[in-house]
């Protein structure tokens, strides 16, 4: 499937693109009208993921702690997954 489809097209595949999106095909598809882009659309869950990811963007101090926990990591101050898991009681 292409990346583009024009509005007709997309009209007449609405019911389709679903199965589409999810089976491998494109990650999302642009959707034009008279050659202008004028639509997206993306499976939900991809959307979902990008919606977090901007949220987290805009908030300044989530984002320190992000940048934070980036630094430790890099900087091998890691907790083994076992030890994390038994403290979290799981």
């Amino acid at each position: 499937m292409d990346t583009a489809i024009n509005i007709t097209q997309a009209r007449n595949k609405l019911l389709s693109l679903p199965l589409a999106l999810n089976a491998g095909g494109p990650h999302a598809l642009e959707v034009t009208q008279r050659g202008k882009t004028v639509l997206a659309i993306l499976p939900y869950e991809l959307y979902e993921s990008i919606m977090e990811t901007l949220e987290v963007l805009s908030d300044p101090e989530l984002l320190r702690h992000l940048r934070q926990s980036v630094k430790e990591m890099r900087a091998g101050k890691t907790i083994p997954w076992d030890t994390a898991k038994r403290s979290l009681g799981l």
